[in-house]
């Protein structure tokens, strides 16, 4: 594997996980104040349209990336509009 591989690897890691704090705060505590239920919704297109991008250019990497971003960040969209 190349080094730019790895990079891009990398990079999607760390972008991904960096939702995993915020995600268990929110469902441990059902507290969304402060976060933006306008930004969550355009986030989460965003993510999904990426992934949809991933899978027609057949990329691993950006599909899987998206996918647990998509995972980490829907559940607190879903608490947002819940919860207020």
């Amino acid at each position: 594997m190349e080094w730019s591989s790895w990079i891009g690897y990398l990079a999607a890691s760390l972008t991904t996980l960096s939702f995993l704090p915020q995600a268990i705060k929110v469902i441990a505590t059902r507290n969304t104040q402060g976060i933006s239920g306008l930004m969550y919704v355009m986030f989460v297109c965003g993510l999904v349209m990426w992934l949809v991008y991933g899978l027609m250019i057949e990329d691993a990497a950006v599909s899987m990336a998206n996918f647990l971003t998509l995972v980490f960040a829907l559940p607190i969209l879903i608490i947002k509009f819940r919860r207020g």
